[in-house]
């Protein structure tokens, strides 16, 4: 029985498939934080860069919060999404609680009185886009599967993101996460 296959949606989660071979997007999760009629945003879960956001933004008081690769859009600039829009102000609605961006000012402040925790944000170096139809040609071309987003989605490892989110799905494709991430090797 064949799955049908979820459209892309503000909320919901891209997940490459394996045979992808491209340097920003192979394995990669992407959460899509805004999905129109001119176009797709969305940020790359589980590329981390090697650095907690204090270590690459001046003033920024420490913070145990890693920075991932959001994309190649922008990746000059930090990027964040989280569960407290309120303490934060002016961030953008993704969905199931989750939000995007605001008052970066704001957030330094909080931070540094201990009013947020790094489970509930996750910073990005640039995002991922698509122009008005592109993604929608990729679909067809079957690079990505779309899939509804589990609500603990920024408590799970980024590591095992792929793999662990493909074997959940229960579905036909759940096999690839067992594909190998180089098959000469194999």
């Amino acid at each position: 029985m064949k799955q049908l296959q979820l459209p892309p949606g503000k909320g919901r989660l891209l997940i490459s498939e394996p045979f992808l071979n491209d340097d920003y997007f192979h394995r990669s999760v992407v959460l899509l934080a805004d999905n129109s009629e001119s176009g797709t945003m969305g940020f790359i879960l589980n590329k981390p860069v090697g650095h907690n956001v204090h270590e690459l933004i001046n003033d920024f008081p420490e913070f145990e919060s890693e920075v991932y690769f959001g994309g190649p859009v922008d990746n000059h600039t930090l990027f964040f999404i989280h569960t407290v829009p309120k303490l934060i102000g002016s961030a953008f609605e993704i969905g199931g609680g989750l939000h995007y961006g605001g008052d970066f000012e704001k957030l330094r402040e909080i931070v540094s009185i201990g009013m947020v925790q790094p489970e509930q944000i996750r910073f990005f170096a640039g995002y991922s886009g698509w122009d008005a139809g592109q993604l929608d040609f990729e679909m067809k071309e079957d690079a990505w599967l779309v899939f509804e987003r589990p609500p603990q989605l920024l408590q799970m490892k980024p590591e095992n993101l792929w793999g662990e989110l493909l074997r959940k799905t229960h579905s036909e494709k759940a096999i690839w996460s067992n594909f190998p991430e180089d098959p000469n090797l194999n």
